[in-house]
């Protein structure tokens, strides 16, 4: 008897063995087709999309009031801006605030 045991025991480790390859294989398969649906799915949402465009610099209305006398005063005293357009312009800028 001990001499029919060992083929078997022999064959069950083989068959084993080729049902855990096996099995390891579809999983390998089943892991990289996941992979290759979700690269798929990622490039279609880029294709999709636009590219979004930078955000705009902010607009000078949205500076500091501070900031904008400050600047003006120095234009004034630079001579690039006259009196009477710098009292203007301190004037929107406070009505504004």
């Amino acid at each position: 008897m001990r001499m029919r045991r060992r083929p078997l025991l022999g064959a069950a480790v083989v068959g084993g063995v080729a049902y855990h390859a096996g099995k390891k294989g579809q999983q390998s398969r089943d892991q990289e087709a996941d992979q290759n649906a979700q690269i798929a799915d990622l490039q279609a949402q880029q294709q999709q999309a636009p590219p979004q465009a930078a955000p705009a610099a902010a607009p000078a209305a949205e500076e500091d009031p501070m900031a904008k006398l400050t600047q003006l005063k120095s234009l004034l005293d630079q001579g690039v801006l006259t009196q009477a357009e710098f009292d203007f312009q301190k004037t929107k800028i406070l009505q504004s605030m």
